[in-house]
């Protein structure tokens, strides 16, 4: 399977468009349909966005919270300047869900709960909109997130710049992305990263509870190990990770964002939901449990993380297991290991191999 974090998808959609056309003529569009419908839920007031330091920020692009495929094709073959008018005349035209839109919205669904227990907190998922789109571009971006009742108020539209240095602005936590050397620039800033992949096919996820998978090594913790086992082979590894049982690993990238997950999971335990915690963490890895599995073990509970389930595979395929677990997002440093959760249907992310040992900064 070749999977292109461009063009997210070919063939059925999985998650089927069931946003309306524009219609023709002088009947109304889509966001008349769809205003008429919520002006008769009564008013709604909208929570206030929590204060970038406060908050747990994730940066989404446009092209992995929506689908654009066709309009990247318009671009690729037309240019900018038509790709703008084209933008522009189908503005009234809502985009259909990316691979990024069940996380946003389970992390929306936490969100919501976190409100209830906690109405003064600002401890909370805040989501950036970040897209190279012009600005013209923003008015449908802005009626898709309507459309779709998303709560996204903060947008960063770069008009071709590159993003990076508005992500440590919003002191951004982990940034999902379609383009893979700006994923690469955002780890290499210390910023979680990684690049999101439509699959052909998309498995359900659940809508009452945040579910989010790790890798091991060159993810949650460095690639010391994976790099051992890369240049001297599985025997070299499992007498190194045997040497040092009670050696700690080093941080890898997405660390930062376990722990982020832990602190929020904490404020349920606090008020008596760990059994019903709407967020769950799991540790997916191809390490043997008899073998190498008592250093990651070890090294998580010295960094005081708690991670809700730990399968360690000793090399068998992580694909079934994806499709048990169904995670929002899933994250891992080897291409192959993406490409077998997307062929099980599972929304994967790559978190680029050699970046976890430039890592500059400690979380």
């Amino acid at each position: 399977m070749n999977l292109d974090p461009v063009q997210v998808m070919k063939g059925p959609d999985p998650m089927p468009n069931t946003c309306p056309t524009t219609s023709n003529g002088d009947s109304k569009g889509p966001w008349e349909d769809s205003k008429d419908i919520h002006e008769n839920d009564g008013p709604t007031k909208k929570p206030k966005s929590p204060k970038p330091e406060n908050a747990v920020t994730i940066a989404v692009s446009s092209r992995v919270l929506f689908r654009t495929d066709i309009e990247q094709k318009v671009y690729e073959e037309k240019g900018v300047e038509e790709y703008l008018r084209y933008q522009i005349q189908h503005e009234n035209e809502p985009l259909a869900p990316g691979p990024a839109f069940p996380f946003v919205k389970a992390l929306e669904t936490v969100n919501i709960q976190l409100r209830e227990l906690y109405p003064a907190s600002e401890e909370l998922f805040d989501i950036v909109l970040v897209t190279y789109n012009h600005a013209h571009v923003g008015v449908r971006l802005i009626n898709t997130i309507n459309y779709h009742n998303l709560f996204i108020e903060r947008f960063c539209m770069t008009g071709g710049s590159s993003p990076i240095g508005y992500l440590k602005a919003w002191q951004t936590n982990l940034y999902l992305s379609a383009d893979a050397q700006k994923v690469q620039e955002a780890l290499a800033e210390g910023i979680a990263a990684a690049t999101m992949f439509m699959p052909d096919k998309q498995m359900e996820v659940s809508e009452t509870q945040l579910k989010v998978a790790f890798d091991g090594d060159a993810v949650l913790f460095s690639d010391e190990s994976e790099r051992i086992f890369k240049a001297h082979g599985l025997d070299k590894f499992f007498e190194h990770e045997r040497e040092n049982e009670n050696t700690l690993l080093d941080h890898g990238p997405l660390k930062g964002f376990l722990e982020l997950l832990g602190k929020l999971q904490k404020k349920f335990y606090a008020k008596g939901h760990r059994l019903d915690c709407p967020i769950r963490t799991y540790l997916v890895t191809a390490r043997s449990a008899a073998s190498s599995g008592i250093r990651a073990l070890k090294t998580l509970r010295a960094w005081g993380l708690e991670i809700d389930e730990a399968l360690f595979l000793a090399g068998a395929p992580k694909g079934p297991m994806l499709e048990k677990i169904r995670p929002h997002i899933y994250f891992d440093d080897q291409m192959f290991h993406v490409e077998g959760a997307a062929e099980m249907g599972a929304i994967a992310a790559h978190v680029p191999y050699g970046i976890a040992q430039k890592y500059p900064r400690k979380q």
